[in-house]
């Protein structure tokens, strides 16, 4: 053996020991936040992340610099879970209206455990862009299947059962200390002015200044 086989390093595995313990590190990071996150929202201190996941605050800074790189992280994660269950729970539902009315009744009992996944739909709708659009996508097919089995109001779109889930989010968000499980009753309520059998025609989403005109000039007669 060579004086220079007998002076090489042996490196890896101490490297690959650092880089195991910082990815235990960063799980434990991300499971403390996704505890205190949806236990006190997003604006509760950092430390108490790091107290939880039991690192220091120098480690957790170098796997998530600011809290809302850890928010962001935390939230993608648990908007996936969410949707992917309610997306698995939809497709071994035969009935399309059990299936829609499910979706709403997963995400409202969910997210009235998640505070800061609450604010964070009221406040953007999504995590992420692609996070809406996996939401979005979802919900046209569930809107999909109940118009085609004549089950859903005319006029329904995409965008107001998004809509309707987001208000519905703010009440469980308002209303779970004080009267919990009150939002089971406006989901009965919203559910049922889904329904095909209610026939008036629906107000324009976006209407324009001549509708405005009319509407204000019908209600000042």
């Amino acid at each position: 053996m060579t004086s220079a086989d007998q002076s090489t390093p042996t490196q890896p595995p101490a490297k690959r020991a650092r880089r195991a313990d910082a990815e235990r590190n960063r799980a434990a990071i991300i499971e403390a936040a996704g505890v205190v996150f949806a236990e006190r929202g997003g604006t509760v201190d950092v430390r108490e992340i790091a107290r939880r996941s039991g690192v220091g605050m120098g480690t957790l800074y170098r796997h998530f610099p600011t809290k809302d790189d850890l928010l962001a992280t935390v939230l993608e994660r648990e908007f996936t879970c969410w949707l992917t269950a309610a997306h698995q729970a939809a497709e071994v539902t035969e009935d399309p209206w059990q299936a829609l009315t499910g979706f709403f009744e997963q995400t409202l009992t969910h997210q009235a455990r998640n505070r800061a996944m609450v604010e964070s739909y009221a406040a953007t709708g999504a995590p992420s862009r692609a996070c809406a659009q996996y939401r979005d996508a979802f919900i046209d097919e569930l809107r999909t299947r109940c118009l085609n089995a004549g089950l859903l109001r005319a006029g329904v779109t995409t965008a107001d059962l998004v809509l309707l889930s987001t208000s519905l989010s703010q009440i469980v968000q308002a209303t779970d200390d004080s009267h919990p499980g009150q939002w089971r009753r406006l989901l009965r309520i919203s559910l049922d002015g889904l329904r095909a059998r209610n026939t008036e025609p629906l107000p324009e989403s976006d209407p324009g200044p001549e509708s405005v005109r009319h509407a204000d000039a019908a209600a000042n007669d």
